[in-house]
């Protein structure tokens, strides 16, 4: 079966598996429905070590953004929050989860961070609309919280997506510029 539809598909399940459980005030299921991905997503990688790099990055990453927002009140989470003012863990997580798509099923934004960006601006917000619909998180100040989750998503898309150039597990580590190169794209 294909590489890349799997991931797809496992990146679905443990999505709605991180929310649907959060919105039911059992964020560890979830939480542990994304580990067990993310343990199969690892023990397939081709570069194991290059992978937990980025999903540790995407972790780090998730876990500053979505602290910021609940520290300044602009998302709240209704359940696995730990730590007062800190993001709860089922979100760290679904960020690990999403790190795992990077070299696998949305491997064709490694060619251009731009459209990254803008991808990022539009479906990180969708992601957290469709979680606050679903019951897992709400967005305190509905519009505001979207333009910023819009910033936030347009800034840390790229960064993700260059950090899956370099660090990425899931196919050797690439450097920008050979992307193209290693897809099979030249400039000839």
């Amino acid at each position: 079966m294909n590489p890349k539809l799997i991931n797809f598909v496992m990146f679905q399940v443990g999505w709605f598996a991180c929310v649907l459980s959060a919105a039911n005030g059992l964020p560890w299921a979830g939480a542990l429905a994304v580990g067990l991905i993310v343990v199969f997503h690892i023990a397939t990688a081709e570069h194991k070590a290059h992978e937990v790099q980025l999903l540790v990055l995407a972790m780090v990453l998730g876990l500053v953004f979505d602290s910021l927002l609940v520290s300044t009140g602009w998302v709240s989470y209704p359940s696995g929050m730990l730590v007062p003012g800190l993001a709860p863990y089922w979100i760290v997580a679904m960020w690990a989860l999403f790190a795992t798509t990077l070299n696998l099923s949305m491997s064709w934004l490694k060619d251009s961070l731009i459209l990254a960006s803008v991808l990022g601006a539009v479906f990180g917000p969708l992601s957290y609309l469709a979680g606050q619909r679903l019951g897992a998180i709400v967005l305190v100040d509905f519009m505001s919280s979207m333009v910023l989750l819009a910033i936030i998503w347009a800034l840390v898309m790229p960064i993700l997506v260059f950090a899956s150039n370099r660090f990425g597990g899931a196919r050797k580590p690439v450097q920008l510029g050979h992307a193209r190169e290693l897809n099979g794209v030249t400039d000839d």
